[in-house]
């Protein structure tokens, strides 16, 4: 009988529960979405690494590293194996493309996976390309392919496509954000191909796999090569720093959202809970004057509850799936950042006592919810719910009460006597428009960014990447033949962090700067300019201290101003400055309005980058940033519509009889339409006055905790604040309307026949 009743009441409350059960639903479902993200991240990435032997250290020389060098580095205790290493981005013969050309000299270190082809064989002439590489340029197994690096051809048949943990995010260099394998790839040579095409064996990185901190290798290093070296740590290498970066994102986000979407649940489940049992009230009189015990009523109402968890737990473990697999797969989101073999979706342990936990607590709210009304005999039970009396406000003593009108008085009473689901009404307002602003926000800021980068800052149309052995002498006449800017790039240590050195002789303008106000600024002579992330670190006028790596000596320099770095944690001076206090450099990069084809290659070039490829990757990020802004939007309407509609439905239960009452004094049923209508603007109002500036503190941290290393400017547009309003003032109305629809078939007589 009780199990009949329970589909019976069920289908009676059939908003309420359905409602509920889809807000668990997304709170569970986000919840796990985002920790299975950032779980499989961690996970997938970390076999990779394993499998393909990735360095936990780099070390760098200014030109190569010897024999005597490596030998050194391997006999340190601790070092478990070290490789010579060459990485070098090299141009594609006639064409526009570039792959990073690998030779790992030990092939217990920086190895590669081999997909499809022949494994790696130190004597072999071939070449073995990035798959996904060869996928987007249509080359096959068998096909010869001649790569141009110092101006000599490198010429081979690929006889491998394999995938690389020192490139499984497979950018250029740090103005390229995202892979684009249409252009930019990666390749592995042997050791004998590298030395007959070269002549020499050139290395200018050892790679290690080792246990130990990055200090205690500083200092062997040091000790053993009598000369200090730079050398980062797997953190600040690219793809283990990027796995990283997203695994943290994942957790953050997972913070987040399930967090409002889960309070919000459980904060309708008891509203809402509480409303049902009220309404129950004469139910469970009736059930008690038949003889059933409270302990079998009190399990009966408290299944609701179990049943509403169950449902909606269940549901949001399949969404939580669903939204893993829409990031984490091989057509999700993170395969266009990511190049690896397997996607596999883990979830992490603790999540399950989480959804126990929270098919409890739902229970407990159900089973607290009703117990209060067995107090009493059957008689008293039988009584239908009487809301308790309420005194006179502050606003109804005020002068001017008496000359509103009935309407505003009959909600503001309302409001005041249910204060609970007002309470919740707003929370449903402020979270719809928290995401709104959070989500459309995002999207403002990095358009700004995309806007400053490629309009103000990039000002060239080449980027001409330079050996490492060439003449600064050499170069500076390249840059001025090709018209061009230069920049030398070095690796310095400074408040005991490694961070980059940037040089620039920018008299062309065809490289720019701007300073935290997203102004454009011209660089002195007479001082250095931090980025902003290294602005607690000194004041403007300042002197401060920094060592180059490879070199002893110790540099004071002044602190001139601070700069908006979009990629890059640096300190930036001019050349002239540079020269004045005797710091060394090697230019790295020179920028032009010269075509890439119309420059010759030579000993000098190692690559060409055009700047429109470049900012084309930056569209596979804005399109990963875009479906983000989607999901936060369509958040935001279910979580507006339902909690809105849910405590709308609701409210119009409890007032069943008030309305009856209103129609029966020849109330028609526009008027009260408008009556219930007018509550909930009122309620909007109140929400997105609050929800707009929590939306704002919502975007920092999204900017702060997720994109913290393009030091971005938070920008907020109009038009981001009118449909963040408009969107949410639309989801209240046309809740307001239906819900207002149903007071058409109140049934007078049965509404007040119920006795008082």
């Amino acid at each position: 009988m009780l199990i009949r009743k329970l589909f019976r009441t069920a289908w009676r409350y059939k908003s309420q529960f359905i409602s509920m059960i889809i807000m668990i639903a997304i709170g569970v479902g986000v919840f796990l979405g985002f920790n299975i993200e950032w779980q499989s991240i961690e996970a997938d990435t970390s076999s990779f690494f394993a499998d393909t032997k990735y360095a936990d250290f780099r070390l760098y020389a200014e030109t190569e590293f010897s024999e005597e060098d490596i030998k050194a580095v391997q006999e340190i205790d601790g070092v478990d194996a070290a490789t010579r290493y060459l990485s070098v981005n090299v141009g594609v013969k006639d064409t526009k493309k570039s792959v990073a050309l690998n030779v790992s000299e030990n092939y217990n270190v920086s190895t590669m996976l081999v997909m499809d082809g022949k494994e790696y064989d130190e004597n072999s002439d071939g070449i073995w390309l990035s798959d996904r590489f060869a996928e987007e340029n249509d080359i096959s197994l068998g096909d010869t392919l001649t790569l141009t690096y110092r101006g000599i051809d490198i010429e081979g048949e690929v006889i491998g496509l394999v995938k690389s943990g020192e490139n499984m995010i497979c950018v250029a260099d740090e103005n390229q954000v995202m892979p684009d394998y249409k252009s930019f790839g990666f390749a592995y040579i042997s050791t004998e191909k590298l030395e007959n095409v070269l002549g020499v064996a050139f290395y200018p990185q050892i790679n290690v796999r080792s246990d130990m901190e990055k200090a205690e290798l500083e200092e062997e290093v040091k000790d053993a090569l009598g000369r200090t070296i730079l050398v980062t740590s797997k953190e600040e290498h690219t793809a283990y720093a990027g796995a990283k970066s997203e695994a943290e994102e994942g957790k953050t986000m997972g913070s987040i959202l399930p967090v409002l979407f889960l309070a919000i649940a459980v904060l309708t489940m008891v509203t809402t809970m509480h409303r049902i049992a009220a309404n129950e009230k004469v139910q469970i009189g009736t059930l008690k004057a038949l003889g059933f015990r409270d302990r079998r009523i009190l399990r009966h109402y408290t299944s609701y509850g179990f049943v509403i968890g169950f449902i909606g737990t269940a549901l949001g473990v399949m969404l939580g799936y669903g939204i893993a697999a829409l990031i984490i797969s091989p057509t999700g989101m993170m395969s266009t950042y990511f190049d690896i073999p397997n996607w596999a979706l883990v979830m992490p342990a603790f999540c399950w006592p989480i959804l126990v936990l929270t098919v409890l607590l739902l229970t407990l709210i159900s089973y607290l919810s009703v117990k209060k009304m067995l107090k009493g005999t059957a008689a008293d039970a039988l009584r239908p719910y009487t809301p308790k009396a309420m005194k006179k406000s502050v606003l109804e003593k005020l002068p001017f009460w008496e000359k509103l009108p009935f309407g505003t008085k009959w909600n503001v009473r309302d409001i005041l006597r249910h204060k609970s689901r007002s309470a919740m009404t707003l929370v449903g307002v402020v979270g719809c428009m928290l995401l709104l602003v959070g989500g459309l926000g995002m999207k403002d800021t990095m358009d700004h960014f995309m806007v400053m980068l490629d309009e103000d800052i990039n000002n060239y149309t080449t980027k001409i990447n330079l050996s490492e052995s060439a003449e600064n002498a050499e170069i500076k006449e390249l840059a001025e033949e090709v018209e061009g800017d230069w920049q030398a790039s070095s690796g310095i240590s400074y408040e005991g962090e490694t961070i980059s050195l940037e040089i620039y002789q920018a008299d062309n303008q065809l490289i720019r700067f701007v300073d935290e106000e997203n102004e454009l600024v011209q660089l002195d002579d007479d001082g250095v300019y931090l980025c902003l992330r290294l602005k607690d670190t000194a004041k403007i006028g300042d002197t401060i201290e920094f060592s180059p790596y490879g070199s002893e000596e110790t540099y004071r320099v002044k602190v001139a101003g601070y700069l908006r770095s979009l990629m890059t944690e640096c300190i930036v001076m001019t050349d002239t400055y540079a020269d004045s206090v005797g710091v060394p450099y090697h230019i790295s990069s020179i920028y032009t309005d010269e075509d890439s084809e119309d420059i010759e290659s030579s000993a000098l070039i190692s690559g060409k980058q055009d700047k429109d490829m470049i900012m084309e990757t930056y569209d596979s990020f804005m399109e990963i940033m875009n479906l983000m802004v989607l999901i936060f939007v369509l958040a935001a309407i279910v979580l507006g519509t339902v909690v809105l509609y849910n405590l709308g439905v609701m409210s119009y239960v409890e007032r069943y009889r008030e309305l009856a009452t209103l129609k029966v004094l020849g109330f028609r049923d526009r008027h009260i339409g408008k009556l219930l209508i007018s509550q909930n603007i009122w309620l909007t109002v109140i929400g997105v006055l609050v929800g707009l500036p929590a939306g704002v503190g919502v975007l920092y941290i999204l900017i702060t905790s997720l994109v913290s290393e393009y030091e971005l400017s938070l920008t907020l547009g109009v038009l981001t604040y009118s449909v963040s309003v408009l969107l949410t003032f639309g989801v209240s109305l046309v809740v307001g309307w239906m819900v207002a629809r149903k007071n058409r078939k109140i049934d007078m007589v049965e509404a007040l026949k119920g006795a008082e």
